[in-house]
């Protein structure tokens, strides 16, 4: 075999070869769906910043391909931090020539401002800003041992849009929290005033304490389980993020609770006042209507109302309401419940009553 002509000249086009060769070496597109991650991430309300240790040109290409920033935003590198010349770094987009300790600063710029930072990271560098982030997220597959160790999160398939996907499952769950809430503690709440309230309208014992364990055990049994299930309300991942000191009553809930406690009371407490001044069994009334009502609050608590979509809390509901009605029509329940068979002109004359919308 002949050994290779170290003194053979260079091709003319030398210098052309290295630089290709150099662009090919740069060349680091992003993924396809990372435009993508990022354009939900702003619908959701979420600023995307890139902070970066490459040169201040590659981050800006990179900045501009992915929208994190336009042609007018210029990157801000590590030295002009350090110089001071750039005071406001929550104006800023990109950032780049950056130092382990710069990231951690502009980390806590954003904390300091009262936001949540999720900080994404796979190198030894990003390691300091994954532990100060609110949530450190590190590459499962290229990333460090160190940025594995320092993150709150590892992303086993190294695919940012996981990240879209938690906070969209997180604002869901959050949703059916207190969804939940509004649909148990109204009920709770009625059945407070129902027991209070009844006997100054001569109704002496409104539910006897069968009647009420029977209520909440098929309120809050099924009913409750599928409202966990919920799925994601079709306007989630466009909301502006809730304020982290937000109660998980706010926005509102309080004032809804309260007023479908009123109104689940006063239905209850009419149909129950109307049957014991006309000598029907007044008592099994107030248990059906009391409980046909907080259904339909969970009725009215649909993530995605009108629709037939996820019907796990449609079915849940129904088989409530039916073995409600069955507490007093069936002989055995009758027993155990202490109810009476109204009539079913009775149940029809009380049952637009009980259904009606109480969202």
């Amino acid at each position: 075999m002949a050994a290779a002509d170290r003194t053979a000249p260079a091709p003319e086009n030398w210098e052309a070869d290295l630089t290709l060769l150099g662009l090919v070496a740069i060349l680091d597109p992003p993924r396809e769906a990372a435009a993508g991650t990022v354009t939900a991430c702003r619908a959701a309300g979420i600023t995307p910043v890139l902070v970066t240790g490459d040169h201040p040109l590659t981050a800006e290409a990179v900045a501009q391909r992915l929208g994190i920033a336009s042609a007018q935003d210029k990157a801000v590198t590590g030295e002009e931090i350090q110089r001071g010349t750039e005071r406001d770094l929550m104006t800023v987009r990109v950032f780049a020539r950056t130092t382990p300790e710069q990231k951690v600063g502009v980390v806590e710029c954003w904390r300091r401002a009262g936001h949540v930072v999720a900080m994404t990271g796979d190198g030894v560098n990003d390691g300091p800003a994954l532990r100060r982030a609110d949530i450190g997220v590190a590459m499962g597959r290229r990333g460090t041992e160190v940025a594995r160790q320092a993150a709150d999160l590892v992303l086993a398939d190294d695919d940012i849009g996981t990240v879209v996907a938690a906070v969209e499952e997180g604002r869901r769950v959050y949703a059916n929290v207190r969804r939940f809430l509004l649909y148990a503690l109204a009920g709770g709440s009625a059945e407070i005033l129902v027991m209070l309230t009844g006997p100054a309208l001569g109704m002496p014992l409104p539910l006897l304490p069968a009647q009420i364990l029977w209520i909440n055990l098929l309120t809050h049994g099924l009913p409750g389980v599928a409202l966990g299930a919920e799925p994601t309300a079709g306007d989630s991942m466009h909301r502006p993020p809730r304020p982290p000191e937000e109660s998980v009553l706010g926005q509102g809930l309080w004032a809804r609770l309260l007023v479908l406690g009123v109104l689940i009371t006063a239905v209850t407490l009419a149909v129950g006042y109307w049957a014991h001044g006309t000598g029907r069994p007044w008592q099994t009334l107030v248990f059906l209507v009391l409980g046909a009502t907080q259904l339909g609050v969970g009725l009215g608590s649909r993530a995605r109302p009108g629709t037939l979509a996820k019907p796990f809390l449609l079915l849940a509901l129904a088989g409530a309401l039916a073995l409600q009605i069955a507490g007093a029509y069936v002989p055995v329940l009758r027993d155990l419940l202490g109810t009476r068979p109204p009539g079913w002109a009775d149940l029809g004359t009380v049952a637009p009553r009980s259904s009606s919308d109480t969202r």
